[in-house]
């Protein structure tokens, strides 16, 4: 974990340990009573930290909802301080849950693919080590095959200069977060991590996505 991230969980520590109110601003995406969780889906991806792929994921039309966990390991029921040792074998991820009706498994992964660097391995810009490695942890056969087709398909464009590295394995178990790493670009926007990290890279996902935002994020 770097300098700049460590030092502001220790901010964001204190801060909730002191009671302090959320933001007025804050932007909750949790299912409500009247969701139909029948005709619901899950997708859980990893592209290094994930207060940036949670904040972009909430912005799209059809996912309900987007918790920031841990997948992938051995550890049971881990804390995020455990997961930056390295030791624990555990993916920062994000499960996303959402209506296949608006958005599909596909069009959630080219957001995956596009938003992050599949060519490097346990890194992402300046965060290293085996939890910010690219991964898919696929729930059945279905998006397995989506994701092997999609992946190769890019592979041979040549999209990139690299071999694509994203892990594309079984589902098994998701572990959530710690509360104040929830919805966190929303309740901490003026955090210099959000600000110079997050809020660039939303700036171009809206951009490039612009079609898939949902109504009151598109311009």
């Amino acid at each position: 974990m770097n300098f700049i991230k460590q030092t502001l969980v220790l901010s964001v520590l204190l801060v909730h340990q002191s009671g302090a109110q959320e933001n007025k601003n804050t932007t909750h995406y949790t299912m409500t009573n009247s969701t139909d969780t029948k005709n619901l889906d899950t997708a859980v991806v990893g592209g290094g930290c994930y207060w940036c792929t949670e904040a972009q994921y909430q912005l799209l039309d059809g996912v309900i909802s987007v918790t920031s966990g841990f997948s992938g390991g051995t550890v049971k029921n881990p804390s995020y301080k455990e997961v930056c040792t390295g030791t624990t074998g555990h993916a920062e991820v994000t499960q996303i849950v959402f209506d296949p009706k608006k958005v599909s498994y596909l069009d959630l992964l080219k957001v995956f693919f596009k938003t992050h660097d599949p060519t490097t391995l346990n890194r992402q810009g300046n965060d290293s080590g085996t939890q910010y490695r690219s991964v898919i942890f696929y729930h059945n056969e279905e998006q397995k095959k989506i994701a092997e087709d999609l992946k190769a398909e890019l592979d041979k464009s040549g999209s990139w200069d690299k071999p694509i590295v994203t892990e594309i394995t079984p589902f098994k178990i998701f572990y959530p977060a710690e509360d104040y790493h929830q919805n966190y670009y929303n309740q901490n926007s003026s955090q210099p991590y959000c600000q110079y990290v997050i809020q660039p890279k939303l700036e171009k996902f809206e951009k490039v996505f612009k079609d898939k935002l949902k109504k009151e994020y598109s311009k």
